[in-house]
């Protein structure tokens, strides 16, 4: 009996491991590829004194057993062998180093890229800035509430998607420029061999060439928070000519966010786009019905102070956040709409029925005061 039910655990843990591999995965650039190489390199070096150690000793033990009348050697010290036991693993090391300095100073040789994108990461989202383009946006998870909170199946790349990816051709060479306005996080992508930590106050750099077109996912790999594991990576490697198609069309959005500014809303209007922003990007902390969670210093804003208070003042904390909190600032994270789409919908929703209609304007005229 309990051998069946060792095999029936077997068998169904094996299906567990259907995707489970023993080897490092290749990589999609250049720099992936050489660190695989040099990883097989210096594994089948290790290897091969495995077996050489692991066969000395059988071989020892075999030879030189007490059963074969073998007498221990009775001296106190060789030379010989204590050069040989010392200089045969310098120069192995020392023949290991070679590949893996080459291999980490190309690793750092940021020179000659041909496209420049500023990474700064916050609490939980990643901000793309195109230097030479004068293109940027910020790229919030996407993964529906419902299926976090577990009220709906979850999907395929549940907690690897983003509204915004970041968007790069193949065949150039890639500069990331990474840092961070609140902790530390760390910016990661298994299949470019890239993961580099994003500091406040520091620039990091690194690089990288895609070889292959495709979407390529990956995770801040740096406890940030308690919504750590929500702040997902997402990179689409295309063609240089759907790249330049892109970054015109990001353009051209732009430009029309900078007209719908001027345009006055609807209070329904308002609500819907607050709403989505509302759920993008204040619900991890306020959660989804306004009620935060006090215990962790995230208040409610179901008849709040803040609510309840004059409407510059929630638009200012809005803004520029509250020193001393998690409060962030989101002035340069969301455009004039979305701020007063988000503020409109929080002193209406759940309840709250203040009747306030920010629009755009309003937004417009209290960052100008803080200019």
């Amino acid at each position: 009996m309990r051998i069946l039910s060792f095999l029936a655990l077997a068998l169904y843990a094996s299906t567990g491991f259907a995707d489970w591999q023993l080897n490092m995965p290749q990589g999609v650039t250049s720099s992936s590829n050489e660190i695989y190489d040099l990883h097989q390199l210096i594994l089948w070096i290790c290897a091969v004194i495995g077996l050489l150690v692991t066969a000395g000793i059988g071989y020892c033990l075999i030879k030189f057993r007490k059963s074969k009348g073998a007498v221990p050697a009775k001296w106190d010290e060789n030379l010989f062998a204590e050069v040989t036991w010392t200089v045969i693993p310098t120069i192995i090391l020392v023949l290991m180093a070679i590949p893996a300095s080459k291999t980490l100073a190309n690793l750092y040789d940021t020179s000659n890229s041909e496209v420049d994108i500023l990474v700064t990461g916050y609490q939980w989202k990643w901000q793309y800035e195109y230097i030479d383009e004068e293109v940027g946006f910020f790229s919030n998870m996407s993964t529906p509430r419902d299926q976090i909170e577990g009220d709906a199946e979850k999907g395929e790349h549940y907690l690897l998607e983003v509204d915004e990816p970041m968007v790069v051709p193949v065949g150039k060479k890639i500069r990331l420029l990474l840092t961070a306005k609140d902790v530390i996080h760390s910016w990661w992508i298994p299949e470019f061999g890239v993961k580099k930590d994003a500091v406040p106050g520091f620039i990091n750099e690194s690089w990288m060439v895609i070889d292959e077109p495709g979407v390529y996912r990956g995770q801040c790999t740096e406890l940030c928070g308690k919504d750590h594991g929500f702040m997902p990576v997402v990179v689409h490697a295309v063609s240089e000519q759907e790249y330049d198609a892109w970054v015109a069309g990001k353009k051209e959005i732009a430009a029309q966010a900078a007209l719908a500014s001027m345009k006055t809303y609807s209070k329904d209007e308002l609500m819907a786009e607050g709403e989505a922003v509302y759920m993008r990007t204040c619900a991890a902390c306020h959660q989804a019905n306004g009620t935060g969670i006090p215990a962790a210093g995230f208040p409610s804003l179901i008849g709040s102070p803040l609510i309840e208070g004059d409407v510059a003042g929630h638009i200012d904390i809005v803004l520029n956040g509250k020193p001393a909190t998690a409060m962030q600032a989101f002035a340069a994270q969301l455009n004039d709409v979305e701020l007063a789409a988000v503020v409109t919908y929080e002193r209406n929703a759940w309840g709250n029925d203040k009747g306030d209609v920010v629009q755009p304007a309003d937004v417009a005229a209290m960052r100008a005061e803080k200019e």
